[in-house]
């Protein structure tokens, strides 16, 4: 790292590029692994690491077991904190427009206007203001203006009051005035004992003491805060190793700042520690195994530059048997693929063993033949993995990526055998079951319909859980109709797939074929009880009157603290039957209808198998929202188009975000590409049309619907044409088209050829009958039709 020590001779972490060392003052990327690295790829080692040092042979610091939970409040003081807070939240309810749009915008004029309300109001509402005010000069890191607007806040001891406290004592502590922000954090969790910042506070206090060099109090801080959640958080361990440090404690800061590295690996915090442990010239006390688990963190995490200098190094490192090395070197070169730098010279250079480092190699060697269309030279380097590394996971992936290579040319024969050959040799692998399916449903297309239904009914037997089985019963059902004549058995894979996947596409087509079919009886068909549907969530649609911390949730809406609003809910112990949809709720209140939405499909990823009754309605009205609707009914109404298509249209594109601009340069709810924009402006009138204009709700609407009623004349008024020509382009759709000939429409929409276009033309065909079969609901119980008509 630039500016560092060199590191210790013979043994050093990985120098960082310009562009890791960016990587570092960020926030670590969630992570969401791509590919597992494979055993033996880059193996840990231990035959080559270096002999432990004092500091890691000492048992790692004991932690006692966590503390219990700070005394609750009785019911009646519940009770009269909850009655202050939402008085509170009346007195301030008019700041919430204003405070929002500071959180949002913070621009001069946003500032103004709550200034303004501020210095208008007293008690709760003035409180409420400045702490919005304080909160946005501190994102902005205005801290003294941040200062001081939270001593407003924190004048009269409100109901924020331990909001305006640590924001005020974080916002000295970065202006330098440690003193100032002590004063607020002594004795903060016994004034705030419920507060949601009693597990932050012991983090910001010592950094706060250690600034200050105080280091019997800050240390007081820290041992006083052991074997609570504050000393899970990567920060807290962060100041405890610097305060080590600081004491003079070499050997437990560096078994401090190890373990953090290790064990929270793609924190920012971690890469402080990193560079304390090469400040201190600590490096012989990570082992291979250490910095491995370093590198394989970033590569699972898509970090690949960073994944790509650990490995580099590490290969490097004397005293490596040649295994150890070779898994480097070749971890190295996959982040170099992942990268788009790697050649096919370099990936032959790579060295050529009889283990998984050899087998890896020859993946990289096809997925770059793959990537120049060199189908020779793929089939080639297939075959010898087949040969020399039959039971391989590299193998594994060298087939599923090989199959879905001639899928995409169309041709059918040798993506099904790559499919089977992987569903054969690897029946547990990640992708097994999607590539039996697709084996499946190619024979299907080629006319193989014997083949298609043995793979479709060992599809149902093999995976009765997998994602990919909802298709193989349907398919399955439609060869009992056409090749078999048997409907009885048909019929009873449509009802299943209506018991157990009640919203999805194919409950739509299945409910379709029922009616085709009649009357016809259900045989009983054992293998098919085996599929059951996901247990109905336990949820409720009232809250407790009694709750300060969701009344608070509320009451930080009105300031604009939205990013404290889950958390505040969470605290309170009896909120998991209830705080997906408050959350959500909150989020609705102040326009924020994509935070809802998203707040419900983490709280509930399988509501498309659960049946309308079993979700109480409010959860239905937010994970399907009628926002705009006024506009979206006026606009479909003049495009002749079904306003629920076009709200679940949206819904896929966008969540009703109406700020959203996707990586493709997509803009607003029904995410419009500028050109297409400017085409629709001309073609409405509009002069003068700029592209910001299509995140104005109601001017996307109106060009969207345009548009989407254009798909849909291109291609005869069929959706599930229209759809995937909105999605890829019309001229992909007649390619697609062209492709057939296809039996019904169903056959089309399982061969599109995309997975994200055909996944998106599913869930808008499916999001469009639940949106309907929601308002049904309602109305037989009693509602209003929509959430907007209410």
């Amino acid at each position: 790292m630039s500016g560092l020590p060199s590191p210790f001779p013979g043994f050093r972490l990985a120098p960082l590029a310009p562009a890791v060392l960016l990587s570092l003052l960020m926030l670590a990327m969630p992570a969401a692994p791509q590919s597992t690295v494979a055993p033996g790829a880059s193996p840990s080692g231990s035959s080559a690491s270096r002999p432990k040092t004092a500091s890691q042979t000492k048992t790692a610091k004991k932690k006692p077991a966590k503390r219990k939970p700070a005394h609750r409040m009785s019911r009646a003081a519940r009770v009269a904190r909850t009655a202050r807070i939402k008085k509170a939240f009346v007195a301030s309810k008019e700041l919430q427009p204003m405070a929002q749009q500071l959180d949002t915008m913070r621009t001069p004029q946003a500032y103004a206007g709550v200034a303004a309300y501020a210095r208008s109001h007293t008690g709760e509402a003035a409180a409420a203001a400045y702490l919005a005010l304080g909160h946005a000069y501190l994102l902005d890191k205005r801290y003294a203006e941040a200062e001081s607007a939270l001593a407003q806040a924190r004048h009269d001891d409100g109901e924020l009051a331990d909001y305006a406290d640590f924001l005020a004592a974080q916002a000295s502590h970065e202006a330098g005035d440690d003193p100032a922000a002590e004063t607020i954090l002594h004795g903060f969790a016994d004034r705030y004992s419920e507060s949601v910042f009693v597990d932050r506070t012991p983090e910001l206090e010592a950094n706060v003491l250690l600034a200050m060099s105080k280091l019997t109090a800050a240390r007081q801080v820290v041992a006083a805060a052991e074997g609570t959640d504050a000393a899970d958080r990567p920060g807290f361990q962060l100041v405890e190793g610097e305060l080590e440090q600081a004491l003079g404690l070499q050997q437990a800061a560096e078994t401090t700042f190890k373990q953090l590295l290790i064990g929270q690996p793609l924190s920012p915090e971690a890469q402080t520690a990193r560079a304390r442990l090469t400040q201190m010239g600590a490096e012989a006390t990570l082992t291979v195994a250490d910095l491995r688990s370093l590198g394989d963190a970033f590569y699972n995490a898509g970090r690949y530059v960073e994944a790509s200098e650990q490995y580099r190094v590490l290969a490097l490192e004397p005293g490596l048997d040649a295994y150890t090395r070779n898994g480097f070197t070749v971890s190295e070169a996959a982040c170099q693929l992942k990268l788009k730098r790697l050649t096919a010279t370099e990936a032959r250079a790579l060295p050529d063993t009889a283990d998984e480092n050899g087998a890896r190699r020859l993946d990289l060697l096809m997925e770059l033949a793959r990537g120049r269309d060199d189908t020779a030279g793929q089939k080639q380097i297939v075959s010898e993995m087949e040969t020399r590394f039959p039971r391989s996971p590299w193998l594994a992936d060298a087939l599923f990526s090989s199959g879905n290579m001639y899928l995409l040319k169309r041709d059918y024969a040798t993506a099904i055998q790559y499919y089977s050959d992987l569903a054969a040799r690897f029946p547990g692998d990640k992708n097994a079951a999607a590539a039996h399916w697709r084996a499946g449903w190619l024979s299907y297309r080629m006319g193989l319909y014997a083949d298609a239904a043995r793979l479709f009914d060992e599809q149902i037997r093999l995976y009765p859980g997998a994602t990919e089985t909802v298709s193989a019963l349907y398919w399955r059902g439609r060869l009992y109709e056409t090749q078999d004549h048997n409907p009885s058995l048909a019929a009873a894979n449509y009802r299943t797939i209506l018991r157990v996947y009640q919203h999805y596409f194919y409950a739509q087509l299945a409910r379709q074929r029922l009616a085709a079919l009649g009357a016809a009886p259900s045989a009983p068909e054992p293998q098919l009880d085996r599929i059951q549907p996901l247990p109905e969530p336990q949820l409720v649609d009232n809250f407790p009157e009694d709750s300060p911390h969701l009344a608070k949730a509320r009451l930080l809406a009105n300031a604009g603290l939205n990013e404290y609003v889950a958390q505040e809910i969470k605290a309170d112990p009896n909120s998991s039957s209830w705080s997906a949809l408050a959350e959500a709720q909150i989020y609705s209140s102040y326009g924020e209808t994509y935070r809802a939405v998203r707040a419900l499909k983490r709280a509930l990823p399988n509501a498309a198998s659960a049946s309308i009754p079993s979700i109480p309605l409010d959860y239905w009205r937010i994970l399907f929202p009628h926002a705009w609707w006024d506009t979206i009914q006026a606009e479909s109404a003049r495009n002749n188009l079904n306003p629920y298509l076009v709200a679940s249209l949206i819904r896929q594109e966008s969540e009703f975000d109406p700020s959203a601009i996707s990586y493709a340069n997509a803009y607003g709810l029904m995410q419009l590409l500028p050109s297409v924009g400017r085409k629709m402006a001309h073609e409405e009138g509009i002069a003068s049309f700029q592209t910001f204009q299509l995140l104005d709700p109601a001017m996307n609407i109106r060009l969207g619907t345009r548009y989407l009623r254009q798909m849909l004349d291109r291609f005869g008024g069929v959706e599930e044409y229209a759809l995937p020509a909105y999605n890829a382009g019309d001229n992909r759709v007649a390619e697609w088209q062209a492709a057939g000939p296809y039996s019904g429409i169903d056959e089309f929409v399982e061969s599109i050829p995309f997975t994200q276009t055909r996944d998106y033309v599913q869930a808008i065909l499916r999001n469009e009958e639940t949106y309907k079969a929601i308002d049904d609901f309602a109305r037989a119980h009693g509602g209003a039709a929509t959430a907007a008509s209410r």
